[in-house]
């Protein structure tokens, strides 16, 4: 989409992006969902402060011919509706017409999570490809968002050391680390031996990658704070050495931390707090992959569930 937001949409953008200090990546899903309400109500004559209940309607079902996924819908839907609760806010308009319409319900999959063994022989695998330092990098990098179930976003918000401006930072001493999370919400999570036997690896050869006087934890190979995307990538390519035999992305790796913990503890409430979840509902999916789990141990194990 090369057409440009209108002044009046990238004000509430810039204001989700500095105020509410939203993720890079849900500021870009939301600017693309008010493109689309710009050009549908451009094509439909309306100013976008005289938008009714019925208009949303119509382009919410125009979105459903496109076709687009219900979960892509309620994205658009949901910042329709911010937008329009900013303005009710400012006084610009008086009823939302968003409020009372809800995308099409879609079944939640279950979050994939890789086997203790996948995850365990991919935090233990410290590269055979590359410049060694950078191969430590990533060896850290994969212990926290394994050992310590870290959002991508908060991985690379880590600096290397605390400080008033500093977004998250490691405490070797303590074994924590503390990151700033959605919403901007700080949290402590543990940080385990492994992980922090990786820290210090890295900490010994991460000047002869980076920049002087660059505040961040992890960097690329130009010595400037890595980004989430680079993350991705390396993580994809780092699977693909140790030979595991799906695609692995961060989220993957925190996916399985809550997982994994879950069947060794059963304790919910823990996870929940580990993970930042303001709603223990977020949370609750991880059981349905204990169960399956436990589903897979009694099918292999259970005289009764051997066909005969």
């Amino acid at each position: 989409m090369d057409e440009a937001l209108a002044p009046e949409l990238q004000r509430y953008v810039e204001h989700l992006r500095v105020e509410r200090r939203l993720a890079p990546r849900s500021v870009k899903m939301v600017h693309d969902a008010l493109l689309r309400l710009q050009q549908a109500a451009a094509q439909a004559q309306v100013d976008l402060r005289q938008v009714q209940v019925q208009h949303v309607r119509r382009w919410a079902a125009m979105l459903r011919e496109r076709p687009l996924a219900p979960r892509s819908i309620a994205i658009h839907l949901s910042a329709w509706r911010g937008l329009y609760r900013w303005w009710g806010r400012n006084g610009e308009v008086r009823v939302n017409p968003v409020e009372g319409v809800r995308a099409p319900k879609a079944g939640k999959p279950l979050p994939k999570a890789l086997s203790v063994e996948q995850a365990v022989s991919l935090a233990s695998f410290e590269g055979a490809q590359g410049d060694p330092a950078l191969r430590a990098r990533d060896h850290c990098m994969v212990e926290l968002l394994y050992g310590s179930g870290l959002r991508v976003a908060e991985l690379v918000g880590l600096n290397l050391r605390a400080g008033a401006d500093a977004t998250g930072w490691i405490d070797a001493a303590d074994a924590s680390a503390q990151v700033l999370g959605k919403g901007s919400k700080r949290r402590t999570v543990p940080v385990g031996a492994p992980a922090l036997a990786a820290l210090r690896a890295w900490l010994a050869v991460r000047g002869q990658v980076a920049a002087t006087d660059e505040p961040a934890l992890f960097v690329s190979r130009r010595g400037t704070r890595l980004t989430a995307s680079q993350v991705r990538s390396r993580l994809k390519s780092l699977a693909l050495q140790a030979g595991l035999p799906t695609h692995v992305h961060p989220h993957m790796l925190r996916h399985s931390f809550a997982s994994h913990l879950l069947q060794s503890s059963g304790d919910l409430r823990a996870v929940q707090e580990l993970l930042g979840h303001a709603n223990i509902s977020t949370t609750q999916v991880y059981t349905r992959l204990d169960f399956q789990h436990l589903a897979k141990v009694y099918d292999a194990a259970h005289p009764r569930a051997k066909r005969k």
